[in-house]
C-alpha cells in the first residue's frame, strides 16, 4: 500500500519549480522511519526520478509523515465507492480533484476541503478581486497546513494572483480541523446534499457558500 504526490510552482502553465515530494509507503513492522525508510526512498526513488531541470531545486521531502505504516491496503482502509462525482459540483466547468463527497465524515479533506475551496473562490469573486475563480488546495497525510495553494483567475484578476492568494492565506485557514470548525461541519446538514448538488444553493446550512469573510477579505486583498 502506498501514496505518491508532488506540488509543482507554475509560471504561463509551465511548471518551473518542484516544491514538494510526498512518499506514504507500507513497510515492515521494525523499519526505522528516520534511518532506514526516508533515506533509502530519497537515493533509490526521488532522487532519480526527478527530471534533471528541477533537480536543483530542493523540494520538501515528506516520507511517511504519520510515522509508521505497516498494516495498509483493505485489511487497514476499506475505503468508499462514491457516485456522481461531476453533478455533485461543477458539471464539468470547473476541475475536480476527484474524490468523492457522500460517505465521507468532514475530517476526510475530500469532502470539506472541497466546500473550503468553493467557500474561497466565492469570496474573491465577490469581492471584485476576479470575475472567475478556481482554487486548488493539496494536502499531505499527516499534515495540517496544505502543501500547497493555488488560485487560478483565467486572466480575469484586477489584482495580482499573488496578492490574492496572499490574501487567501491570511483570511482563511485550510487545516483540516480549522474548516471544520469555521464551517461547522460537524452538524447533521448533509441530507440536502443527497440531491441536486453541494454548490450553488443558497441554502441556509450550507455554510461554504456563504460570504461571511468578505469585508475582511477585501480588506486583506486591498479593494
Amino acid at each position: 500500500d502506498g501514496k505518491t504526490q508532488v506540488s509543482f510552482e507554475y509560471e504561463n502553465g509551465r511548471p518551473v519549480r518542484l516544491s514538494t515530494v510526498l512518499i506514504s509507503t507500507q513497510h515492515g513492522d521494525g523499519v526505522d522511519r528516520d534511518t532506514t525508510i526516508r533515506p533509502d526512498l530519497i537515493e533509490s526513488v526521488i532522487m532519480p526520478t526527478i527530471p534533471a531541470q528541477f533537480a536543483g531545486d530542493n523540494p520538501a521531502i515528506y516520507v511517511n509523515p504519520t510515522g509508521k505504516f505497516v498494516l495498509g491496503g483493505p485489511h487497514a482502509d476499506t475505503g468508499l465507492t462514491g457516485r456522481k462525482i461531476i453533478v455533485d459540483t461543477y458539471g464539468g466547468m470547473g476541475r475536480h480533484g476527484g474524490g468523492a463527497f457522500s460517505g465521507k465524515d468532514p475530517s476526510k479533506v475530500d469532502r470539506s476541503a472541497a466546500y473550503a475551496a468553493r467557500w474561497v473562490a466565492k469570496h474573491v469573486v465577490a469581492a471584485g478581486a476576479a470575475s472567475r475563480c478556481e482554487v486548488q488546495v493539496a494536502y499531505a497525510i499527516g499534515m495540517a497546513q496544505p502543501v500547497s495553494i493555488l488560485v487560478e483567475t483565467f486572466g480575469t484578476n484586477k489584482v495580482s494572483e499573488e496578492s490574492i492568494e496572499d490574501a487567501v492565506r491570511q483570511v482563511f485557514d485550510l487545516r483540516p480541523a480549522a474548516i471544520v470548525r469555521d464551517l461547522q461541519l460537524k452538524r447533521p446538514i448533509y441530507k440536502k446534499t443527497a440531491a441536486y448538488g453541494h454548490f450553488g444553493r443558497n441554502e441556509p446550512e450550507f455554510s461554504w457558500e456563504q460570504l461571511s469573510r468578505l469585508a475582511d477579505f477585501k480588506s486583506a486583498v486591498k479593494l
